[in-house]
């Protein structure tokens, strides 16, 4: 499933499309939160961490260009 995150995120990236970006970085949380309770905790710092930051990123970021 990390392959598919992965080429959603790059589709997000050239396209530009914030929308995408945004959902695809929303799974992946989603499925680091979900590794993190039921395979290993460090999940949720490896995966789930940089996920929620990269989403801050983008929506603050989306933020900005709008006003």
């Amino acid at each position: 499933y990390n392959g598919f995150l992965a080429v959603g995120l790059f589709w997000g990236l050239i396209s530009g499309q914030r929308q995408i970006k945004v959902f695809f970085l929303v799974c992946v949380v989603l499925a680091g939160i979900f590794g993190g309770l039921t395979a290993k905790t460090s999940i949720l710092f490896t995966q789930a961490l940089p996920a929620i930051i990269a989403l801050a990123c983008v929506i603050f970021a989306s933020r900005d260009s709008t006003e």
